[in-house]
């Protein structure tokens, strides 16, 4: 294909918020520093003042969910000891990887430090659990320490499993075309990389989903939607060719949202391929190979965003914490939990929260936010030796940007209805406001949220 000049295209700046938008800015920033951004999930029996223990809390995990935990745990637990194992110093925030990746942010935005965040007397064991063995109420490190506990808390994430695709690896992120939003703001830099060269060099795009339960579902969809509405910004759009690939029969969760995707991409001429699972890359050639129901289709590409199928971290995946049977075993084995109490049903001083844990709704920062409480309030309750009375009711939200300065604030439960934290948002039209949110809000509310204080 011809190659054009090269065009320079940092995103141009927002203007200014009008009175409406200042005003939304202070009204939100109240909600940050207050109840917190966005609605909490959270059914609760009562606040009650710090539980005298001296019980051995373990939480394993050092990301959003076990750092809010532990600072929660610090405040509502006097005498407890406290422990978190996680070798990580690092400490990512993922919900900005996505305005990474299309040029939106710089990296160095969403990158900051666990210490920052750890509360003061908890033990901090920075090594990697590779073992569980609940029935001796232990777990065992990499640096072959084994640790007792009292209770147990669960927050490492999920893996993210690009051995499932042949020929893929993450040494090939920013090379051949090839992109992908997850993990970390390298990856995030690498792909805005190959963003660029598509919008300069023109060609066809495609665009994947893994199957089953994956970290926040809506990334794959904003990564789409943003680098179309870059090709249109820089007059670019008539030289790609844009095609998502759907593993299933739809887009979303969400049916009123999957029903607006499924009108809204056709409309940006962006193709949609149904049951198309991405199985294999060959980088080399630049072709894609995608498992369909009528066998397997070979797609020819000079730029893919790759989403890998996602599942439990092996140490829990081989555990008999995981799910044993049922769809969250099939899926990626993750962390059995009740999915209103958070609380394992074999294990009862096991708990979860987080992307790890196996609950029919989204893997979001939102969901943690709302996971954190239920857990923290639930295992005080279970110390005391009382019936465990706050319930997750399945709350999360995506800001689904459809372009720069629009998106549509999608917040929804175990049902699946719709449950807007701002009557005057419209939950099924883009406005600027959640993009606001998103770009200039979200960040403040999830550094609250580690700290235990939303």
């Amino acid at each position: 294909m011809k190659k054009h000049a090269t065009h320079r295209f940092p995103w141009a700046a927002s203007p200014e918020p009008d009175h409406s938008r200042r005003q939304f800015l202070r009204n939100a920033g109240m909600g940050i520093t207050g109840a917190g951004l966005l609605g909490s999930g959270l059914l609760l029996g009562g606040e009650a003042a710090a539980v005298r223990t001296s019980a051995h809390v373990v939480i394993v995990g050092a990301g959003a969910a076990g750092l809010a935990l532990a600072n929660r745990l610090s405040r509502s637990l006097e005498g407890a000891r406290l422990t978190i194992i996680d070798p990580r110093e690092r400490h990512v925030y993922q919900p900005g990887l996505t305005l990474v990746a299309t040029g939106i942010w710089n990296s160095p935005k969403v990158i900051d430090r666990n210490s920052d965040y750890m509360p003061r007397g908890v033990n901090w064991v920075k090594a990697q659990v590779i073992e569980y063995d609940p029935d001796a109420n232990a777990v065992v490190t990499d640096a072959g320490e084994r640790i007792a506990y009292d209770y147990l808390l669960i927050a490492t994430g999920l893996q993210l499993d690009f051995a499932a695709i042949e020929g893929m690896s993450t040494e090939l992120i920013g090379r051949e075309g090839i992109g992908c939003v997850y993990d970390n703001p390298e990856h995030a830099t690498r792909t805005w990389s190959m963003i660029e060269s598509l919008v300069n060099d023109g060609g066809v795009g495609l665009f994947t989903r893994g199957p089953g339960g994956i970290k926040c579902a809506g990334a794959p969809l904003k990564v789409t939607m943003l680098t179309e509405d870059l090709l249109r910004r820089s007059g670019r759009r008539d030289a790609v060719q844009m095609i998502y690939n759907s593993p299933s029969a739809g887009l979303f969760s969400q049916p009123d949202i999957n029903e607006f995707l499924k009108r809204h991409f056709p409309e940006r001429d962006v193709a949609l391929n149904w049951h198309h699972r991405l199985t294999g890359i060959e980088p080399e050639a630049r072709r894609a190979t995608f498992a369909t129901p009528e066998g397997d289709v070979r797609l020819d590409y000079d730029f893919i965003h790759v989403v890998p199928p996602m599942r439990a971290p092996d140490p829990l995946f081989h555990s008999s914490l995981a799910w044993q049977s049922g769809p969250f075993a099939d899926d990626g084995r993750w962390l059995e939990v009740d999915r209103h109490t958070m609380r394992h049903p074999r294990y009862p001083n096991v708990f979860g929260a987080g992307d790890c844990v196996g609950t029919p709704i989204g893997k979001t920062a939102a969901s943690v936010k709302a996971q954190v409480p239920v857990v923290a309030h639930n295992l005080a309750q279970v110390i005391q030796g009382r019936e465990e009375d706050a319930r997750y009711d399945g709350y999360t939200s995506c800001p689904l940007i459809t372009e720069k300065g629009k998106a549509i604030l999608v917040e929804f439960d175990y049902e699946l209805k719709m449950v807007p934290s701002f009557p005057f948002i419209d939950p099924l039209r883009e406005h600027w406001a959640p993009w606001v949110m998103k770009d200039r809000m979200l960040h403040g509310a999830y550094n609250a949220m580690l700290r235990g204080r939303v």
